[in-house]
């Protein structure tokens, strides 16, 4: 019990309320009351990854922030769902239980434990009855459920792909986790590797994917990276076909070039109109077609290339900044515009996954292929003209911009846009291109060959195949395995447990074999938010009634890190569970907010540098309210802002002048200016909340207590309990604490009405206007509010400054704007 005559003591406050929220369940939502909601309002922020180290300010930030938002829409009238979980499988995890040599399956409880005790520090307006842990076989089961329903429709598929590898994690990685050629968690370069990997072909939901992004309210910067990342492009696909050996290298009459057959290389570009300037053809290391191209006395080179090819990163590769290398195959294609053969190499900048995994280069118009060009001494010729340029204009680098087509033949002069269509459909006749659309998404890499996740619900049989794990037989658990510990084989730590993976085929019941491949920890959060309202029944991954009545989730708050993985993979699996019927939705979330960073002194937070902020003792000694209240206060909360230790102080001191303001207020009549202010400061914050502009609400709530407390007056009632209501969002503990000592038996979440905005009550009764003389500013008179243009005048020509400018003159008019201006012109 918090002492009544003591000044404000946060830690006794959260303390009491913080055990009163469990003891009343104030913030516990049964799967009764889920269906029963007449106004759900599905409050989420990203789920953490509970590293050992505890929750960080940056986790804190974001969780404040998604918080005050749902406890602003609980008390304006919302029935509000706001669940939390743990993230909790993945390397991350994996690989610090191998540097600490103690066992995931020990390791991940105590520091779930520890995020747990942490956030329940912080007061969040968490239903702790609904919490998933990703690692939990009672949720992963249904993670598995998730990939057997896109197994069953054909969108999971194992296949052989040239994938990034890490020596060190000795596992593959995403192109998103090789940074500058080394792998992102360790700084080991990466290599590139052949593996067989479990897929979702996403690529069937890419147009889909980037029209939705035009219905949803996201943050802009989140949708521009999708669309980026999606890299939806429109050209054609052209037709090279090879060039036999004993027939000469020479040209030929284009109209001849035609109905290619299946050995023809194709490729996609988006600028067909520049066929003409094709020269040379480069393919992937891996294209399929070097094998039929290479001459005998260009084997061993190429042979060597494709190894050391092998070795590079597939984001290296594409590096644009390093020097151009690559060998001839000693093989010829036809261009089908001008019917010259021209030779075909190989070079590691074009990727076999990316297009066709062939370009065909045009070295007058494209940087890199201009780079590649010079360096090998290839024929560079002109067939775009820009406005100052002729056909005969020499290129001393790539022209990429605008212009008319030259030495392109009977395209000769069009532009680029009419050019395109005329060269496609001209090449098209002879079966040699048609115009298409091209993605650079890829499909989605789920397999890892670590211990520490999900097993893949596949059984593999000699006879049947790919045979997915009956329903009935989920979870397929994660065994403990004290030898966790990866290899550089590429194959996952699971394969070395025969009595695990040695298993029976479920259709024919022949001795068959596990998958050994756990799945992608974004595949675990790629659907939970469906989970929580869920999580009361066994017999079902997503309960069709409760999802119906809170799904999609309101209103989601994370980092924009996430923007092009967990936040598509979301979206990718939510379309598939709808078009399978577990869903009616196909967008998981109606609106995302990404949140700031928060930086410390100037600069960016990390272990190195020594200034990480530990939040533990700093509610120790100035309490959770405070903490919250300051760290939406620093800046933009889509921005964030510097945590500098002094800056504490203030909000500090805001609580502690709001509890001793309250306690001491009286029934008493409200001031008109105070509740002139107190309107004016309703209409801001009720206004701006909603859009998580939160800085500049504390503000004003601040600048009204000022106003309250002016002249060292004693506070009214009335003046003071519409400003606890509007704190509560912020610092909930004190906010309860202060609603109860004002006379109420129930939270303020569930009784305080929200603040009524009167604008009547708002309109200041005098303003400031400005005087003017010929348009330049004379002087301001204080006027009452809506005065007349007689008055409005007298009281100009009555201030000094005003009156020296008149003098002498002849006013030949006044213009009199009402509340804002009076002018006048003179001659």
């Amino acid at each position: 019990m918090v002492n009544e005559g003591a000044g404000y003591t946060p830690a006794e406050v959260e303390k009491k309320w913080q055990e009163a929220w469990d003891v009343r369940g104030t913030n516990r939502r049964s799967s009764e009351e889920l269906r029963a909601a007449e106004n759900p309002y599905y409050n989420l922020m990203m789920f953490p990854y509970p590293s050992a180290e505890g929750l960080h300010v940056g986790n804190i930030y974001a969780f404040t922030g998604a918080d005050v938002h749902g406890r602003f829409r609980r008390l304006t009238g919302y029935d509000v769902f706001e669940p939390i979980g743990f993230d909790a499988f993945g390397i991350h995890s994996e690989n610090f239980a191998l540097k600490v040599g103690v066992h995931p399956m020990d390791l991940i409880p105590k520091n779930v434990a520890n995020f747990t005790r942490q956030l329940r520090r912080t007061g969040g307006m968490f239903d702790w009855s609904h919490t998933v842990d990703t690692t939990d076989p009672a949720y992963y089961r249904w993670t598995q459920w998730v990939f057997l329903k896109l197994f069953e429709a054909g969108l999971a598929e194992q296949k052989e792909a040239p994938v990034n590898w890490c020596p060190s994690c000795m596992t593959v990685l995403a192109n998103e986790q090789v940074v500058g050629g080394r792998c992102e968690r360790c700084d080991t370069p990466v290599e590139q590797r052949r593996i067989a990997q479990w897929f979702f072909k996403i690529t069937k939901y890419t147009q889909r994917l980037l029209d939705n992004l035009d219905t949803i309210d996201w943050s802009e910067t989140t949708t521009k990276a999708q669309r980026n990342w999606i890299g939806r492009s429109e050209g054609a696909e052209l037709v090279f076909p090879l060039v036999d050996a004993s027939a000469g290298h020479g040209s030929v009459d284009p109209d001849t070039v035609r109905e290619p057959d299946e050995t023809a290389i194709r490729v996609f570009t988006t600028r067909p109109d520049t066929i003409f300037g094709a020269t040379f053809m480069v393919l992937a290391p891996e294209h399929p077609a070097v094998d039929r191209l290479v001459s005998d006395d260009r084997r061993g080179a190429i042979e060597a290339y494709r190894a050391e090819a092998q070795r590079t990163d597939l984001v290296s590769r594409q590096k644009t900044d390093k020097t151009k290398t690559g060998v001839f195959t000693g093989g010829y294609c036809r261009n089908p515009a001008t019917g010259e053969a021209i030779p075909v190499w190989i070079a590691d900048y074009v990727l076999m996954d990316y297009g066709t995994g062939a370009i065909m280069a045009v070295p007058g118009h494209d940087e890199r292929d201009f780079e590649f060009a010079t360096e090998f001494d290839l024929p560079i010729p002109r067939v775009v003209a820009g406005p100052d340029d002729d056909a005969d204009t020499p290129l001393t680098e790539a022209y990429a911009g605008d212009g008319v087509l030259v030495n392109s033949g009977a395209f000769d002069g069009l532009g680029k846009v009419e050019a395109i269509r005329a060269v496609t459909e001209w090449l098209a006749e002879r079966g040699m291109g048609e115009l298409q659309v091209n993605y650079r998404l890829h499909d989605w890499c789920i397999s890892r060959q670590r211990y520490w996740g999900p097993p893949i619900p596949i059984i593999h049989c000699d006879a049947c195949g790919a045979v997915p794990v009956p329903e009935e037989d989920l979870p397929v658990v994660l065994p403990r395995v004290e030898d966790f510990r990866p290899d550089d084989s590429g194959i996952s730590p699971l394969a070395r447990v025969a009595e695990w993976y040695e298993t029976t085929c479920p259709a024919c019941g022949a001795d068959a074999r596990r998958e050994t491949d756990v799945s992608d920890t974004f595949l675990d959060s790629g659907w939970y938010f469906l989970r929580y309202p869920s999580t009361d029944f066994d017999d079902r991954a997503i309960d069709p009634e409760i999802t119906r009545n809170w799904l999609p989730v309101d209103c989601y708050v994370g980092g924009n890190e996430h923007a092009v993985l967990h936040l598509m993979y979301s979206r990718f699996l939510t379309m598939v569970l709808h078009d399978l019927g577990h869903v009616d939705f196909d967008e998981p979330f109606t609106r995302f907010r990404a949140h700031g960073l928060i930086i410390r002194d100037g600069a960016k937070m990390s272990k190195s540098k020594g200034n990480v902020i530990v939040p533990d003792p700093i509610i120790e000694q100035y309490g959770a309210d405070t903490f919250r209240l300051y760290l939406m206060f620093l800046g933009p909360f889509d921005e964030g802002g510097d945590y500098r230790d002094e800056g504490i102080q203030g909000p500090f001191g805001f609580l502690h002048r709001l509890w001793d303001t309250v306690v001491a207020a009286e029934d008493k009549p409200a001031d008109g200016e105070v509740e002139r202010k107190l309107h004016q400061t309703i209409g801001q914050v009720s206004e701006q909340l909603p859009e998580l502009g939160y800085n500049t609400s504390i503000a004003a709530m601040m600048e009204y207590l000022n106003t309250v407390r002016a002249g060292g007056r004693t506070a009214a009632r009335a003046e003071v309990e519409p400003l606890v209501v509007m704190v509560a969002a912020f610092c909930p503990h004190i906010a309860e604490e202060l609603w109860e000592r004002l006379g109420h038996d129930q939270s303020i979440f569930d009784a305080a009405p929200w603040p009524e905005f009167d604008p009547e009550k708002a309109r200041e009764q005098r303003l400031e206007v400005a005087v003017q003389v010929n348009g330049k500013l004379r002087g301001t008179v204080s006027l009452d509010v809506d005065a007349t243009a007689e008055v409005a005048e007298a009281a100009a020509r009555a201030d000094a400054n005003v009156a020296r400018h008149l003098e002498g003159v002849t006013v030949r008019r006044v213009i009199h704007v009402p509340n804002r201006l009076v002018n006048f012109v003179v001659g």
